[in-house]
């Protein structure tokens, strides 16, 4: 086939395919239309949780900090929005991201706009982070949550270096300047300076759920599960860490009740599906997320 036709048609079709997707997202955001009405608002956390602001072609499907930061700025802003729902399904993913997500949802709730959680197949470890900046928990009871821990992973790579004669040459200001090499084994001082600030993170964790899920569940109760297992929705209703069964639309009921809303009230999603995850590409994004893309991150997941 002659490649000037190839290309056309592959100009083509994406054309036609943003065009839809433009479409999308203006139906999604038809609830702006109905001037005066009380909306709910919808926020969706899908994918593993990032903090970098753009990417690529495949990298572009997470759930990115920034964009989903600025739905929820957008709810404080608007005065029609009167509670908001999160639909959470997530593994979890960057321990910061997590946590500037939930400062924006406290923030939020300190204007007085009730906070929502819809679970779906998964709201795991940073995703029940965010989960615990919310004023109610409902989960399906097969949800998979919980993973309440903190996780570092390096990678040692010395034995495949000298496999292959490859030897790296270090000159550093400071003798933990270089401190996760994969070219080389952790100190026994480096690895306890990690530990610590694992150790730091975990605690900030149970801090969260603590003040998230206060009267709900006691230290005690959640320090025995807090050791990075998951749970299912029905036993985490079981331990306090969630407050409801129920799915999506009983959500939206429960926050149509915490509002005061009738049954009519419209329904906005704030933040869509990404364009290229709406084109079957999703897979590809997620597995992407799976390469480190830095030297050491903290990850609740």
């Amino acid at each position: 086939m002659n490649k000037k036709l190839v290309v056309g048609i592959l100009v083509v079709f994406l054309a036609v395919m943003t065009i839809l997707s433009l479409q999308g997202i203006t139906n999604a955001g038809s609830g702006r239309k109905l001037m005066g009405s009380s909306v709910i608002g919808v926020i969706e956390i899908n994918g593993v949780i990032s903090g970098e602001a753009g990417g690529g072609l495949v990298s572009g499907y997470s759930a990115n900090a920034m964009d989903i930061m600025e739905s929820i700025r957008q709810a404080r802003e608007r005065e029609d929005i009167k509670v908001v729902v999160l639909r959470i399904d997530s593994p979890g993913g960057s321990a910061v991201a997590s946590q500037e997500i939930a400062r924006e949802l406290d923030r939020l709730r300190e204007e007085g706009k009730k906070v929502i959680t819809s679970m779906g197949d998964t709201c795991t470890s940073g995703g029940y982070w965010i989960a615990c900046s919310s004023d109610y928990i409902m989960a399906n009871g097969a949800t998979l949550t919980g993973s309440i821990g903190v996780i570092m992973q390096l990678s040692n790579l010395e034995g495949l270096y000298e496999k292959l004669g490859i030897k790296e040459e270090v000159i550093k200001s400071g003798k933990h300047k270089d401190m996760g090499s994969a070219t080389r084994d952790l100190t026994e001082e480096e690895r306890q300076l990690l530990e610590d600030i694992v150790g730091d993170s975990y605690d900030q964790f149970l801090d969260q759920v603590l003040k998230g899920r206060a009267g709900k569940i006691t230290q005690e109760k959640l320090l025995e599960v807090a050791d990075g297992r998951i749970i299912s929705g029905r036993q985490a209703l079981e331990l306090g860490l969630v407050d409801g069964i129920g799915n999506y639309y009983d959500a939206l009921a429960q926050a149509r009740k915490s509002a005061g809303l009738s049954e009519d009230s419209p329904v906005e999603i704030l933040n869509g599906t990404g364009f290229w995850k709406s084109l079957g590409l999703g897979v590809l994004a997620e597995l992407s997320e799976q390469v480190p893309g830095h030297f050491m991150e903290l990850r609740y997941q």
